[in-house]
């Protein structure tokens, strides 16, 4: 009897203490729980006024530095979703997500296969050498956003909808010179907003917020500035404008859409 409840007790014990050690001190499970709801439909007919806007996210403005929180980037969340298939990924030079990515060309868009040339220094000989060069999130400082921004006449207010997101790559020539950016590939955002719920967004000002990379961008809680305005030739504000007059057309444009709807509902 001695040896049954001995028995008994190493094996209701067994489990404590093989138990994984809690790092906090409570079980988060609010994410985990939380359900994402889907966006209220819109009717064509309740559009009384709408206007497409391109954005760019600099990560390196002080609003914007939890995009590149070391521990979780933002980039490095969407390359991972990506690669596991959990999202479908959009050409690059294809703002309308009309021409997907295929599955298989998806690993090269983050691990880019490049020729060096190498020589070596006992011989005097040089050799031509394939190197993979991966894209971290360090080499992302830039994202673009497609929005729209509509008046919905059935609630007589001002709406904005993200469409799509774009991690940005700067481009060098040879010798380091800067050359250009280019968008690696488009997310579209509906689809990734199931994606995005799943992971929090580390908060500097208070560690217990437990908010979703989709509630900050349903918050809005970036720093952007406009590239993309409606244009009769589809050019961007910095095909148009440089330097100072650059920024300014791109304020004139945001505080444009603002304005809209307290100019409707001045008397």
């Amino acid at each position: 009897m001695k040896y049954c409840c001995s028995l008994l007790l190493c094996l209701l014990l067994t489990p404590a203490l093989f138990a994984q050690p809690l790092d906090d001190i409570a079980e988060r499970r609010i994410v985990e729980e939380k359900r994402l709801l889907p966006f209220e439909p819109v009717r064509e007919t309740d559009l009384f006024w709408e206007c497409r806007l391109g954005r760019v996210i600099d990560t390196r403005q002080k609003g914007n530095l939890v995009f590149r929180y070391p521990e979780r980037p933002f980039f490095d969340l969407l390359r991972e979703a990506a690669l596991a298939g959990r999202i479908t990924l959009y050409d690059p030079a294809d703002e309308h997500f009309s021409s997907t990515i295929a599955p298989a060309n998806v690993p090269q868009l983050f691990s880019q296969m490049d020729t060096v040339e190498i020589i070596r220094a006992e011989t005097y000989s040089s050799e031509i050498a394939i190197v993979a060069n991966d894209v971290y999130f360090e080499d992302i400082k830039k994202f673009r956003i497609q929005e729209i921004w509509y008046f919905d006449s059935r609630t007589s207010s001002l709406h904005v909808r993200i469409l799509g997101i774009a991690p940005l790559q700067e481009v060098y020539d040879d010798n380091g010179n800067f050359l250009f950016e280019k968008p690696l590939f488009w997310a579209y955002y509906p689809e990734l907003r199931a994606e995005l719920s799943r992971h929090t967004v580390y908060m500097p000002q208070n560690e217990r917020a437990r908010i979703t990379w989709e509630d900050l961008f349903e918050m809005r809680r970036f720093e952007s500035y406009v590239y993309r305005a409606p244009d009769q030739l589809g050019r961007r504000l910095q095909d148009i404008y440089q330097g100072p007059e650059l920024l300014r057309e791109a304020e004139k444009v945001e505080a444009g859409v603002f304005t809209y709807e307290h100019d409707l509902w001045s008397y």
